[in-house]
């Protein structure tokens, strides 16, 4: 599985044809204490850069965006009732949907996770 990254701190893993996305750890902490989850609907398109899914914190309401274009597959129906779990893993069990890949050649513009690494650092 290769886990790709972008500026806007979502994180992005491919599995075969199905890419998990989430936010990253840096994100969540970010964040604070996360009360509320939007994820996208089953069957809805997204192209790289749309709004995909929204997170809402004690302290903000903020969009999850579509690393890349696609077709959403699977909400994370888990985060309905306990949005928490983006706090407690959010490269893990926070995950907020799935989707297929309308075009794997948009990964080549996103960081790897030592890249991602550099970038935070430096925030």
């Amino acid at each position: 599985m290769s886990r790709y990254f972008t500026e806007d701190h979502e994180w992005i893993e491919l599995d075969g044809e199905i890419a998990t996305v989430g936010i990253t750890d840096y994100a969540q902490s970010q964040l604070g204490d996360i009360v509320f989850v939007e994820v996208p609907d089953e069957g809805k398109q997204v192209s790289k850069g749309d709004d995909a899914a929204v997170v809402e914190s004690v302290k903000a309401a903020s969009d999850v965006y579509a690393p890349v274009s696609g077709t959403i597959v699977e909400g994370n129906p888990a985060l309905a009732d306990e949005p928490a779990l983006v706090n407690e893993d959010p490269e893990g069990e926070g995950w907020f949907f799935k989707m297929t890949l309308s075009d794997t050649s948009e990964l080549d513009g996103l960081m790897d996770e030592g890249k991602y690494q550099d970038f935070v650092s430096k925030l």
